[in-house]
């Protein structure tokens, strides 16, 4: 299996990935907290990084100057402060994970003349709400190990060693005040909801397969206890899928990491219809 990044999607914090199996695709992505990726993005132009590489091709077509303005004049946007980050109308920071996950042609693409401004945000929503449920996987940066766990089971691969959840990223030392949060979730009021609606589904997904894990660890229990009492010997319980260059999770980790990131359970948003899970080793599909 290989991974093939899509060219298109460079920003380190919003990448979706084409898993490459028996030559099928499978879409997957990571979400972070709007506000930390807002502030992260800022940092990195603040550097001096652009997208001047990056087509935005949609329909066919890359934007005109006057469908995509640009935010700075010269070679790139260093030194930019925070308030002038927040201040430019045409920055794609502002809602970047709903606008890169959603269907950009049921908006006119980068033509903000074709739909009102209210539409336009519900369609551009319900679209990469839509694209997010359907991706093969999905996982957010503020809960790692629980990625970690979700992306094993799903692919039946394992990561030579755990996950780490590192805190003190380069948008977590930035010291703002409430007046300044709160506008970054104003600029990003899609990516605040498509964030929370994420949350909840993967914390659905997480507990739903943590449960049927312990129940199938409990059938394997008892059927080696029942077997055990007839004095037979054979292991009735083979290994299913593969592991390359693995560590195995322990049992109980689930638990740990439940203790360890502290992360709360979500509404239910999502019809347990909706619900794992799909087998992409032995492409046997059974829809999330």
């Amino acid at each position: 299996m290989r991974a093939c990044v899509c060219p298109s999607l460079r920003h380190k914090d919003v990448c979706a990935v084409e898993m490459c199996v028996a030559e099928k695709f499978y879409y997957i992505t990571l979400l972070r907290d709007p506000v930390s990726r807002y502030l992260s993005e800022w940092r990195h132009v603040q550097r001096g990084a652009t997208w001047k590489t990056s087509l935005h091709m949609c329909d066919g077509r890359t934007p005109t100057p006057e469908e995509l303005p640009s935010c700075y004049e010269g070679s790139d946007w260093s030194g930019c402060t925070l308030q002038q980050f927040m201040d430019c109308p045409y920055n794609l920071a502002n809602n970047r994970q709903v606008r890169m996950l959603a269907d950009l042609s049921l908006v006119g693409c980068y033509n903000m003349s074709t739909v009102p401004e209210k539409k336009r945000a519900q369609l551009l929503l319900e679209s990469a709400k839509k694209n997010l449920r359907d991706m093969a996987f999905f996982g957010l940066t503020e809960y790692q190990r629980k990625t970690q766990f979700l992306f094993e089971r799903t692919f039946r691969l394992r990561f030579i060693r755990p996950f780490m959840q590192y805190n003190s990223t380069r948008a977590a030392g930035v010291d703002l005040d409430n007046a300044t949060v709160q506008r970054i979730e104003e600029l990003n009021e899609l990516d605040m909801e498509l964030y929370d609606y994420a949350r909840d589904l993967f914390q659905q997904r997480y507990q739903y397969t943590r449960q049927q894990e312990r129940r199938q660890q409990r059938i394997k229990n008892h059927l080696q206890q029942s077997h055990q009492g007839l004095g037979l010997g054979v292991n009735l319980w083979p290994s299913h899928g593969r592991q390359s260059s693995v560590s195995t999770l322990e049992d109980g980790e689930g638990e740990r990491e439940e203790r360890e990131e502290g992360e709360e359970g979500g509404r239910t948003e999502e019809a347990g219809s909706r619900l794992p899970t799909e087998d992409y080793m032995n492409q046997i599909i059974n829809r999330w």
